[in-house]
Parts: structure tokens; C-alpha cells; sequence
């Protein structure tokens, strides 16, 4: 976490928990935020829909970069190739890696700090946690660290001053940030994390998962709709 209050940050946002509450995380320092996503040749377009729904919600301005011609190059994730299983249940390091899209945080980051420095914007935030590191290796400190030292130096003398990457979630957990959206007021009724894409949540995959037992272990009335009868359980 940081006690830095930008003016102006770039939020990659992706519809989910972690990504919106950062961006309320700001908001409540009084930062303007452009809320940034990506069509990446995903599975399902949901997810940005849900984040749509936030930028409302907090008077962002919400801007969809289509890269959508990605998800032909970035084969064999459960993520972008439909002829991938995508995983039910716990993860384990083999399911989770199924869910890995190649250099993915890279490519957003690359393009929100290219934003930046178009626009004078002082931060670029992304909601990166500790749950993340096993198996994401563009989800792990030393990457923020390295990247941010690559931006620093590619873009020197043309970054806003005092221009920080922030990763403020990144050693917390997932129950931590549920916690910290619960103290923020965050609407989780209008996020979304499923892979699946259905109407609603479909309360088995691996990420459902990981957002049911998040929700327990905060202690957290989770407002999310399930399609499974009993969530979490492999269907």
C-alpha cells in the first residue's frame, strides 16, 4: 500500500474485484481516473460491460482499447482459446497456468503509461495481489519493480512529474481486498470475475471459486448471483 494521492491515474480496468476497488481506492484520494480496458480477443466481452458500470458509478471516463486481433496470436490460454477447457475448482498450478495469457499485464501496462504520457496523467494503477504470483509472472513485485524502472527510462523527460506506477493490492490478499471494498463502499453487485461469461456468475470455475472463499474469509455478505446450486463446487 501507499499514502501517494495522484491527481490523475489510469486504472486497467477489468470489470473484477481487485481492479475496481483500486479505482475506488483512488477515488477516495481524490484522483480523476480514466478507467482503461481491453478487448484482447477474450473469451466473453462481459467483463467490460461490468467495467463500464463502475466508471459510471464514480464519474470516470471509460475508454475499450480494441486489440481484439490478439487473441489469435495468444493461443492455448483458457482465456483467449475457446478450444481450452476453461478450469473448475480450486486452482492448482496446472489448472491456473491453463488461465495465463502471454505477456497480458505487459501489454496493458505498456499501452496505460503510453496513455499517461499523452495525457498528463500522474499514476497508472492495476490491481495485481498475492494470490496472483505463483503462476502470473507479470503479476509479481519484481516485475512491477523491473517495469517500472522500463518506464522511468523509456519515457524520461516526457512522464508527468512525480509519476508513479502503483500497485497498491499486491501483497494483499484477495479476503484483504474484499475488506478494503467493503470499507469503500465498493458496488460488488457490479463486478464481475467469471471466465465463463454466462448470464451470470457460473460459481464453479476457478475464479468464481477464488471469489466465493474470498467473500468467507473477509466475512463479507457476497451479493454475486451463482448459477451453480452450490458454489464452488466442480460441475
Amino acid at each position: 500500500m501507499t499514502d501517494k494521492s495522484p491527481c490523475h491515474a489510469i486504472v486497467i480496468a477489468s470489470g473484477g474485484l481487485d481492479s475496481t476497488t483500486v479505482a475506488y481506492w483512488l477515488a477516495d484520494r481524490g484522483a480523476i481516473l480514466t478507467m482503461l480496458s481491453f478487448d484482447y480477443g477474450q473469451r466473453h466481452r462481459t467483463e467490460l460491460q461490468y467495467a463500464g458500470r463502475i466508471a459510471g458509478h464514480l464519474g470516470a471516463s471509460h475508454e475499450v482499447v480494441d486489440l481484439s486481433g490478439l487473441g489469435r496470436l495468444l493461443t492455448g490460454s483458457a482465456l483467449t482459446d475457446l478450444g481450452v477447457r476453461v478450469p473448475d475448482g480450486h486452482y492448482t498450478a496446472e489448472t491456473m497456468r491453463s488461465t495465463v495469457v502471454p505477456n497480458r499485464n505487459t501489454i496493458m501496462l505498456s499501452v496505460a503509461v503510453a496513455g499517461a504520457v499523452a495525457t498528463g496523467a500522474d499514476a497508472v494503477a492495476f490491481g495485481a495481489h498475492s494470490g496472483d504470483h505463483a503462476i502470473y509472472p507479470d503479476c509479481r513485485a519484481s516485475f512491477f519493480d523491473q517495469f517500472a524502472a522500463m518506464t522511468r527510462e523509456g519515457n524520461e523527460g516526457f512522464l508527468a512529474d512525480g509519476f508513479e506506477l502503483l500497485a497498491p493490492f499486491i501483497g494483499l490478499t484477495k479476503a484483504d481486498i474484499v475488506e478494503i471494498g467493503r470499507q469503500l463502499g465498493v458496488p460488488f453487485e457490479d463486478t464481475w470475475s467469471c471466465y465463463k461469461g454466462g448470464q451470470v456468475h457460473c460459481g464453479t470455475c476457478g475464479t468464481c471459486t477464488e471469489r466465493i472463499e474470498a467473500f468467507a474469509l473477509a466475512g463479507v455478505s457476497d451479493p454475486t448471483v451463482y448459477a451453480s446450486a452450490t458454489p464452488g463446487a466442480a460441475s
